[in-house]
């Protein structure tokens, strides 16, 4: 099976070679049938790299331990379940997953549309097929995951063998959610190439009307769905995997995904000035392409080793190969910029401050400056250790330091906007917009300072939650109110109609109520409370309203590991309210690696977050850290609200009915905003 992999991904190399170059030479040619071609061989690329990575799931299935890759990954004893999360364990495996994804948002653009663009598509499938084209050449030439075990014999020539067992894959990363979550956030990663595609598709064909940014705002929206879900569980594999009590460390690697997520999200708020003012059309091209090349960043990051991070892979020469890649690409995409600047004249400028195009544009600019000062905070340690050969530490501290007035300036923006009128604002209408908000935002303020709460973080932030979720609950009461009243509907049926038939406004803010949650969830930090202590049986530590005793200290086996447990009772104002179990498991397969499994608590209040550290030299003593980690409930409750609000705003807008009623009503509900506005 693995010369069929090997076969699978030469033959895909040559097809998405042949669709670039055909595709290319169709358009300068204007040959139809080589243009059609080209879109043929995308497919037929697409296959190709299916077949590969279906050979590669087929050797760990079968436990075939003559190919390099799967001994590095699996053992005989590894569950079939972590077998799948093998495949895309390593660096081999990740890449190919890469390549696999790249084949399908290839293939689907195509099909997609195929009768549409059509002086655009040639140019998009000769920016995918370039895409694709080099992570296949990583994969046949630098890090190939079909090679064989070789042993050199006596006569110095290397001789082909089978391992007898497998070393398995990391202990990390055999968790549930490690099965979806790297497909999940490649998909995002590598989603970011397809409007790319389009962007550098319509300015090399000059088509840089309306229909490439619509296009390019769908594609986005989905690559930023799916890279935002799997950042959400990354957070939640640390939180339950690592053993280090949070979910967020401003780890090299997670910052490297969060980057994209910022830019694209930065462009999914800019587009609509474009759509709907024809600004900021330099500005969005800019967007599209930083987004993709910090797409390509963090893949370098995590392949190069030039950074220290759980996540990250072993140092390997790749590095060197994304690092021309980045460079080559990124100088072709900002010439073409330049040579078409002229083909994006802004058609109308800012005409007040208090106005949303303001807010957008401020919005935007709080994206970049968060992304870049991550992007800073990454690259210092390296840039450091370059130029004076002195590696600097930045570290969680620094990052809080910088992101944290950062994230409150854009939740405080999130409020604003919707409360400002397209083109300008007048008094009367900002005293009635912000009259409600702001009377649950001082709300909220009396009630933080008589719950004793003096963090002057958690105070804004709380403070501005509240003022976030109420300029929300008043834009979906004032849309439904007018609807019923002008449809007769009740008022439930009334907001649902309303979200039904302006689903991306209105999806839009069921996403900014999610962030609300998210930024309740992080604000919980602030109250963050921690303790240690070495603990006999029958012994006891306190942290909190919490007493903790440990009741019972165990051994054991399962199929792969063998596992020390501390039993834990958990005693709240004398009352017992739960059993806990912190285990070390300790992996025979390789190198006998272990791993600390936490014991977690959650309520929507705080999560009581327990971790058995060790034992002392008399075996006596179990070192027991517990941290209350207060509202984290709120991240994960959060992240699914941002997923539903995306899912909605992706679906079509209802079509209205045959009544006059609803069809008076439709309009309106489009425009709402600026109906408020010429109001006042």
């Amino acid at each position: 099976m693995a010369e069929v992999g090997h076969f699978a991904l030469g033959l895909a190399f040559i097809t998405a070679i042949y669709a670039g170059i055909v595709s290319v030479a169709g358009v300068r040619l204007g040959n139809e049938r080589l243009i059609a071609s080209g879109r043929n061989a995308v497919v037929g690329a697409f296959a190709a790299v299916t077949a590969a990575i279906g050979s590669l799931a087929y050797l760990f299935f079968t436990d075939d331990f003559s190919i390099a890759y799967v001994v590095q990954n699996s053992s005989t004893a590894q569950p079939f379940f972590y077998k799948i999360a093998a495949i895309w364990g390593g660096q081999q495996g990740s890449l190919l997953l890469w390549s696999w994804v790249a084949s399908i948002y290839a293939g689907l653009v195509v099909v997609q549309n195929r009768a549409r663009h059509a002086a655009m598509m040639p140019w998009v499938v000769a920016v995918l097929m370039a895409n694709l084209t080099f992570f296949l050449t990583l994969n046949l030439f630098v890090v190939n995951p079909f090679e064989e075990l070789v042993l050199a014999g006596p006569d110095g020539l290397q001789v082909a063998f089978a391992a007898q067992d497998g070393r398995g894959l990391n202990p990390l990363l055999q968790y549930v959610l490690n099965v979806i979550h790297p497909p999940i956030l490649y998909i995002g990663f590598v989603g970011f190439v397809v409007p790319f595609a389009f962007a550098i598709a319509a300015m090399a064909s000059r088509q840089l009307g309306d229909t490439w940014i619509r296009t390019t705002r769908r594609w986005t929206m989905v690559a930023w769905f799916f890279l935002g879900t799997g950042i959400l569980l990354g957070g939640k594999w640390a939180y339950v995997e690592l053993g280090w009590g949070g979910y967020w460390g401003w780890d090299p690697v997670e910052n490297a995904s969060l980057m994209p997520w910022l830019l694209g999200t930065a462009f999914l708020h800019s587009v609509m000035i474009q759509e709907k003012k024809g600004m900021m059309k330099v500005w969005n091209m800019i967007l599209v392409i930083l987004a993709y090349a910090m797409t390509l960043y963090g893949t370098f990051l995590t392949r190069s080793g030039i950074v220290a991070s759980v996540h990250a892979f072993a140092q390997s020469d790749i590095g060197t190969w994304f690092l021309v890649f980045i460079l080559l690409t990124m100088a072709g995409a900002f010439y073409l910029l330049y040579d078409r600047v002229g083909y994006l004249r802004t058609e109308n400028t800012l005409e007040a401050v208090a106005s949303r195009e303001s807010a957008f544009m401020f919005n935007n600019l709080l994206f970049v400056l968060a992304t870049f000062a991550i992007l800073w905070g990454v690259m210092l340690p390296v840039l450091s250790e370059w130029v004076r050969d002195v590696k600097m530490s930045v570290t969680a501290p620094w990052f809080n330091t910088i992101m944290v007035p950062i994230g409150l300036s854009l939740l405080a923006v999130t409020g604003i906007g919707p409360l400002l009128a397209w083109r300008r604002s007048s008094l009367n209408s900002l005293k009635r917009a912000f009259l409600y908000p702001g009377i649950a935002g001082l709300g909220a303020f009396a009630a933080l300072l008589v719950l004793g709460v003096r963090h002057p973080y958690a105070i804004i932030s709380l403070v501005l939650c509240a003022f976030v979720a109420s300029t929300i609950v008043q834009e979906f009461w004032k849309g439904a109110r007018a609807r019923g009243a002008i449809t007769g509907e009740p008022f439930p049926q009334a907001l649902a109609d309303l979200a039904l038939r302006n689903t991306r406004r209105y999806g839009g803010f069921v996403v900014h109520f999610g962030i609300v949650l998210l930024f309740v969830g992080f604000t919980g930090q602030a109250f963050h409370m921690n303790s240690q202590a070495d603990l006999g049986v029958g012994e006891q530590m306190t942290l909190g309203n919490y007493v903790l005793r440990v009741e019972d200290l165990q051994t054991g086996q399962e199929v792969n590991y063998d596992m020390n447990r501390a039993v834990l009772g958990v005693f709240e104002d004398g009352v017992r309210v739960a059993n806990m179990y912190p285990e070390i498991r300790f992996y025979r397969a390789g190198e006998g690696q272990q791993t600390r499994e936490p014991s977690i608590r959650s309520t929507l209040q705080e999560d009581l977050y327990v971790v058995f550290a060790g034992v002392t030299q008399d075996g006596l003593r179990a070192t027991i850290q517990a941290d209350i980690n207060p509202l984290v409930m709120w991240v994960w409750i959060g992240g699914i609200v941002v997923a539903l609000g995306t899912v909605i705003a992706m679906l079509p807008n209802k079509r209205t009915g045959g009544s006059r009623k609803e069809e008076q009503a439709a309009p309106g509900e489009q425009t709402a905003e600026e109906t408020e506005s010429v109001r006042a």
